[in-house]
């Protein structure tokens, strides 16, 4: 999908200064004109690292960057990065990036060529060291699209195309690409979707995956799910959900964006199926840690949209 700004409230702002100045304060840093807008990205940074729970080996950061995705997933010192949100969000992810320690992408996503998908991808590429690229095989001819072609060509990388049931490990946790289409023209449908298990518990990410996706295979029962396309009504079937049957469920959104995502459909399933939601235009950046059995959830009303 096209991208759409999302706007954020003076009352946020506010709130996300208290945090940062209580941080602050903690680390014994300046904290002069934070409350006029938090503009210092290392500032941000540390407060994320400072507030994760650095006991847990496996976290997954679902960013917030607006109406978007983002998802960064760590286990012990394995990284892999899920899309990259916008254009403008790319910068302000890398920071975030550094801040946690992270000097190396080993495994870098981008589910399709949508700029709320792949914008910053170009940033990321450029400033960290990069394993492995997996990108779908359809194309665009977008100026953003070209970006992070060109950083790949720059650093002499090159793109893994997906093939549904290819694994890989990100330490002790297995990736599977469950989902993928190289054929297709539409790029909603052309979204790498990839199945994580760790422990007893799996995660699904479903890029901007649609029905006729969910419609193509059968799934395995899933403990948490990043929801496909935002919350829109053409993912997120009655049918899949039965599949699944997911307890946890995050939305990347933005707020009070022009789509009307998430869809209202889609909550009133996810509620039916009495599914836990997060949302990231009202609970922030969401942390997830898991010890192999349990997943515990950190909401941080910290926004990384770059707009």
């Amino acid at each position: 999908m096209s991208r759409k700004k999302k706007k954020k409230t003076s009352k946020l702002k506010v709130w996300l200064g208290i945090i940062v100045i209580l941080l602050l304060a903690v680390l014994g840093l300046d904290n002069r004109g934070v409350f006029t807008e938090i503009r210092n990205r290392e500032q941000i940074s540390r407060a994320i690292s400072t507030i994760v729970n650095k006991d847990s080996n496996f976290k997954i950061f679902y960013f917030d960057v607006g109406q978007a995705d983002c998802s960064l997933i760590m286990n012990n010192d394995k990284t892999m990065l899920i899309d990259a949100g916008n254009e403008e969000d790319g910068p302000l992810i890398v920071e975030c990036l550094k801040g946690l320690g992270i000097e190396k992408i080993d495994y870098l996503i981008g589910t399709h060529a949508h700029e709320d998908h792949i914008g910053g991808l170009d940033d990321v590429i450029s400033e960290f060291s990069i394993g492995t690229i997996y990108m779908p095989k359809v194309q665009t001819n977008t100026k953003n699209f070209e970006d992070v072609l060109n950083a790949i060509e720059n650093k002499n990388l090159t793109i893994e195309m997906p093939v549904i049931g290819e694994s890989f490990n990100l330490d002790d946790c297995n990736c599977t690409i469950v989902s993928a289409n190289n054929e297709t023209e539409d790029l909603n449908l052309s979204s790498i979707v990839l199945r994580l298990t760790y422990g007893t518990q799996s995660f699904l990410f479903m890029g901007d995956a649609e029905i006729e996706n969910e419609e193509a295979i059968s799934w395995d029962k899933t403990n948490v799910i990043k929801i496909g396309h935002h919350g829109s009504d053409t993912s997120t079937s009655e049918e899949f959900l039965a599949q699944i049957q997911a307890e946890l469920a995050i939305i990347s959104v933005g707020e009070e964006n022009d789509y009307g995502h998430p869809n209202d459909e889609v909550l009133n399933r996810l509620k039916q199926k009495n599914v836990n939601i997060f949302r990231t235009d009202m609970d922030g950046t969401i942390i997830l840690t898991c010890d192999g059995n349990t997943n515990t959830m950190q909401k941080l009303e910290l926004c990384l949209d770059g707009n």
